[in-house]
């Protein structure tokens, strides 16, 4: 798959026709007849091919004039994969969207975190996914006044104000106009009994492309886990969560077909954000089938992919918080970064109540960290200036981690810190910032499983051979690290 599918009228075609989800997001079908559009394996009986037309988001669709197939539900497809595989300002912007900031700061919020107008902005969104940020923005609400008329017994005036609209009226016209039904019957329809109000949890389902192996993905969450801020219980990874109106909790549990979502929230104005976060930090909107079968043309990691296909890499909610526990977590085992963590959480953290118990705080802010006195930090005298320095850069605004970052530059603002080497930017290139193809030939696990997999296994050497791996080197990184026993690589019982 790549750039622009939806202009390859041809695969489009097949696609729909055998109703291959592994397309659902990459496109979607416009039916010229029925004003309807669909995710590709919609299980509707497929249009003629002369009745089809194929745009690249659900906003374009939206903006045409069509309406949401009621079968298929094409606002629930997994996001596009080429939002996080990119690092230009098309994808940069796309995971901003995802993020909220438009309905939180506007169109020029958007363009100032980006560094460009307001009119570039909308001209390069228009041009690639057919619809501006105004638009994109829209659609997005529309999917959680969806998800919250479905899931829960709020009512319209909340889920309105919860979902990001500046009126009730606009809210019902957006529903009718991008549903075909009223508010109240999009309820009326909705398959389960209303659940929860403010303050209970919500109930979802986060979709993803198959395959997935939870095993390294759930394994390294619950092995790395915080005490106070993650845990695993019940078949579930939990853990705080801050977010721009408030704070909350999330339990997300692997199924054969999506993640079970279980989140609470002080601000139901968080769920788009919230939604988004886990989904990112999952990994959800990869291609696995892409990755997979670039990986298997090296005869060497074939059978290793062959034996768990679909590995996601592992990420975070929080670039921040993880930078801060990447350095942490410099020459240290899991257990040691862990117990570091957990006394800077009990020290630092923001408190908050878990009706479930066993999560107690929010992982602290920079601000906070960069306020505690550098000799309580049980660390090394060199580490601990690193610390000092990353907390104090990103409290200061001097460093910005986030969904908007543009990868070779955070690289090389990372790398001109102290005690910042390869390995520790690379870790937060591959598992904060997203990059697919962040590589770690210095690492002792990966190193250790090229030498037993017969692969080179001096860092230069590696990396030489790992070319042909791009751009998925990280994904590679997680079949590599699977050959180990560490508890990161296992589904906890």
């Amino acid at each position: 798959m790549n750039e622009g599918m939806h202009t390859d009228v041809e695969s489009c075609v097949r696609a729909v026709q055998s109703k291959d989800a592994r397309f659902d997001g990459w496109f979607f079908t416009a039916v010229v007849t029925t004003r309807i559009y669909c995710r590709p394996s919609c299980p509707a009986v497929p249009p003629r091919p002369a009745n089809m037309r194929f745009l690249p988001s659900a906003a374009a669709c939206q903006q045409a004039g069509f309406r949401a197939c009621k079968r298929c539900r094409p606002d629930t497809s997994p996001g596009s994969p080429e939002w996080n595989q990119r690092a230009d300002l098309v994808a940069r912007a796309m995971r901003l969207i995802a993020d909220g900031v438009v309905d939180r700061e506007g169109v020029p919020g958007l363009a100032a975190r980006l560094g460009y107008s307001t009119r570039q902005i909308e001209r390069q969104l228009l041009a690639e996914l057919g619809a501006g940020p105004l638009a994109l923005a829209r659609a997005q609400r529309a999917q959680t006044a969806r998800l919250l008329i479905e899931t829960t017994s709020l009512s319209m005036a909340d889920i309105a104000f919860a979902a990001g609209f500046a009126s009730v009226r606009t809210f019902n016209d957006t529903v009718r106009e991008v549903f075909a039904l009223a508010p109240t019957d999009l309820r009326a329809r909705a398959p389960r009994s209303p659940q929860g109000g403010t303050t209970g949890a919500l109930t979802l389902r986060l979709p993803f492309r198959a395959p997935l192996n939870p095993d390294n993905l759930f394994g390294h969450l619950a092995a790395t886990a915080v005490p106070g801020v993650e845990e695993w219980r019940d078949g579930a990874y939990r853990r705080t969560l801050r977010l721009p109106y408030g704070h909350g909790i999330v339990a997300l549990s692997p199924r054969p077909d999506h993640i079970a979502c279980r989140l609470t929230l002080s601000d139901l104005r968080d769920l788009t954000v919230g939604t988004s976060r886990c989904r990112r930090m999952l990994d959800l909107d990869a291609d696995p089938v892409a990755v997979d079968d670039q990986l298997r043309t090296d005869p060497v990691l074939a059978p290793l992919v062959d034996k768990a296909p679909g590995r996601r890499v592992p990420r975070t909610v929080d670039e921040a918080e993880f930078a801060v526990r990447a350095v942490l977590g410099q020459q240290v085992s899991t257990a040691a970064a862990r117990t570091h963590a957990g006394r800077l959480v009990t020290a630092h953290g923001e408190p908050v109540t878990d009706p479930e118990g066993g999560l107690t705080h929010l992982f602290p802010e920079p601000a906070a960290l960069a306020s505690a006195d550098p000799e309580s930090l049980a660390m090394p005298r060199s580490r601990r200036t690193t610390f000092t320095t990353l907390v104090r850069s990103l409290a200061d605004g001097d460093l910005r981690l986030g969904p908007d970052s543009d990868w070779p530059e955070t690289r090389a603002a990372l790398l001109s810190l102290p005690g910042f080497g390869p390995w520790t930017v690379d870790v937060i290139a591959m598992r904060a910032l997203g990059d697919p193809d962040a590589f770690l030939p210095t690492d002792l696990g990966v190193r250790r499983a090229a030498r037993e997999l017969g692969l080179p296994s001096t860092p230069a050497a590696l990396t030489a051979r790992a070319a042909a791996w791009r751009p998925w080197r990280a994904y590679a990184v997680q079949y590599l690290w699977a050959t180990d026993s560490h508890p990161v690589n296992f589904l906890p019982a």
